[in-house]
Formats: C-alpha cells, sequence, structure tokens
C-alpha cells in the first residue's frame, strides 16, 4: 500500500471542505431508502419479518424464546 504524498493530502482537505462535495453527500444521504423505517420511525415487525426470512433463507433454525429474568439491564 503506498503512502499519500503532501500534495495528495492538501487535495483531499480541499476536496473535503468543498460546499460542492457536502451538499452531494447530502443529497445522496436524503435519497438513501431504509426499508425498516415507516414515518421517521423503526418499523420492528418488518425488521422481525427480515430475520426471520434471513433465517428461513440461510437454513437457519429457529430458537425458542426466553425471557429475561434480570430486573436491572443496563446498557
Amino acid at each position: 500500500m503506498t503512502r499519500l504524498t503532501e500534495e495528495e493530502k492538501r487535495e483531499l482537505k480541499e476536496f473535503a471542505q468543498s460546499s460542492t462535495f457536502k451538499t452531494d453527500l447530502r443529497r445522496i444521504s436524503e435519497s438513501r431508502y431504509n426499508p425498516f423505517v415507516v414515518g421517521g420511525k423503526m418499523n420492528i415487525d418488518r425488521f422481525i419479518i427480515f430475520l426471520s426470512e434471513y433465517n428461513y433463507f440461510i437454513n437457519h433454525t429457529l430458537k425458542p424464546f426466553r425471557k429475561i429474568k434480570d430486573k436491572k439491564n443496563k446498557l
């Protein structure tokens, strides 16, 4: 892997500061489609259906749901 020259680094920094580049990235992010988001909120039903279908596709057997017994779950 080759290293960037000082000139290439300078060009990348200038490009990153470009307003047209930022506008283009904003347009790309606005047009992104996420099938799990409906009305700006995550649709859990769609996500569960996707996971179930994917598990079926990869031939993964479903495991029975076990309720979490702990009362204080912190992330």
